[in-house]
């Protein structure tokens, strides 16, 4: 068996360590922004001025007018992706407000361009008030074709979500929630598979109930995980406490069948999984408490939950969210083909269904070269978006 490296299909053995890259290289590769707009149409004659604008663009507007539908044929609406924060939940920095979210906004439209073949723009909304928020976004929702909603704190997240997929008529999606609980999902399907054991039958503790960590949740359920423990900063997420959201309520009424009370200690006790989506820590003596032929994603990014060196002392499986290190969960894997796939099917919806296929096709690729430290293709495999893009485009047509 050979595992391929970085520059192969596959791209998953030979990276470049963070530490490597310097401050000055860092700049530079952001100095002017990392996103440029270009002509898809010649306009070097008074010929060419005609068409593109006036006076033959007259002929354009009137023929949407009278069929709306046709933005999506006579501009770039169909190919055009909103990415839109309001820099309140930013990577490992928190409320960073909108302006200083506007690089990761710029870097995620630069992903869709890259793997997706996407055109995307980034915003970013100066407030955060959810009402406000949500407004702003239906009334510039014609120019796009989807949403891509990025970087925004809990609990206020999902009410934002939910709201703008009732609004809109085009595909909607929280990536912090839905990329990450895609791609975790297609990594703890292989890695059931590398540790012989079945998927619904895994005892699984979720550190951080937060966006991704209830995404996760979801989606575990979908596949048929029934076993799912979630903790926050007081412990397990359980009927009976008077301290939870609506949606943690939700969580506790649909998880833990086994009734576990208490800490991370009591939850982890002869767990097969263990998924940190928190920025806490774990001491590693609890892990010595799962199962054997244990999983272990420690994703908090870039200070995983526990160490993978150390991780790996008690897990057969180890994966983080740093692309230093095997098994990196990132939501490259899921987000462009997701929205391409949408978008080539003209859904109005991104459902369940096709959240799961995505997960499905991620995970299909790795085949043969399944191994403990691959169970996810690497970030740059060539192949992922295609193929997520086509099972998304299969489910969204029926």
């Amino acid at each position: 068996m050979t595992t391929p490296t970085d520059d192969s299909a596959a791209g998953t053995k030979e990276r470049t360590p963070a530490s490597a890259i310097t401050d000055d290289e860092i700049f530079a590769g952001h100095h002017g922004g990392k996103l440029d707009v270009e002509l898809s149409r010649p306009l070097q004659t008074q010929r060419d001025l005609s068409i593109a604008y006036t006076p033959g663009v007259a002929k354009v507007c009137t023929a949407i007018a009278e069929e709306p539908e046709r933005a999506k044929e006579l501009t770039w609406t169909g190919r055009l992706v909103a990415v839109i924060s309001d820099g309140s939940a930013v990577l490992g920095l928190g409320d960073i407000g909108a302006t200083s979210s506007l690089p990761v906004m710029e870097g995620k439209c630069a992903l869709f361009k890259r793997f997706a073949g996407l055109n995307a723009i980034p915003i970013v909304i100066d407030t955060n008030d959810v009402d406000e928020i949500v407004q702003t976004i239906e009334r510039i929702s014609p120019t796009f074709g989807a949403i891509n909603l990025e970087d925004i704190s809990a609990p206020r997240c999902f009410e934002i979500e939910d709201r703008v997929k009732a609004a809109l008529d085009i595909p909607v999606m929280h990536d912090d929630q839905h990329g990450t609980a895609i791609v975790v999902l297609a990594a703890l399907m292989n890695a059931a598979k590398v540790v012989g054991k079945d998927i619904e039958q895994l005892k699984v503790v979720i550190s951080g109930s937060g966006a991704a960590g209830v995404a996760v949740t979801k989606i575990l359920h979908e596949a048929g995980v029934s076993d799912i423990v979630v903790l926050d900063s007081n412990g397990v997420v359980e009927s009976g406490r008077e301290d939870l959201t609506p949606t943690k309520q939700a969580i506790a009424e649909n998880s833990n069948p086994r009734g576990v009370s208490g800490g991370m200690e009591a939850s982890l006790d002869g767990a097969d999984v263990f998924i940190g989506l928190s920025s806490g820590t774990v001491d590693p003596r609890l892990l010595a408490g799962m199962a054997d032929d244990a999983i272990i994603f420690a994703l908090s990014n870039p200070n995983p939950e526990v160490a993978p060196d150390v991780a790996a002392q008690y897990a057969t499986v180890v994966a983080t969210g740093r692309s230093d290190f095997p098994n990196q969960i990132n939501n490259v894997l899921a987000f462009p083909g997701v929205f391409r796939g949408a978008l080539d099917a003209d859904a109005t919806y991104i459902t369940e269904e096709m959240k799961l296929a995505a997960a499905s096709a991620i995970a299909a690729l790795v085949g043969d070269d399944l191994a403990p430290d691959y169970v996810v293709p690497g970030a740059m495999d060539e192949r992922v978006a295609p193929a997520v893009a086509a099972a998304v485009e299969a489910v969204a047509r029926g």
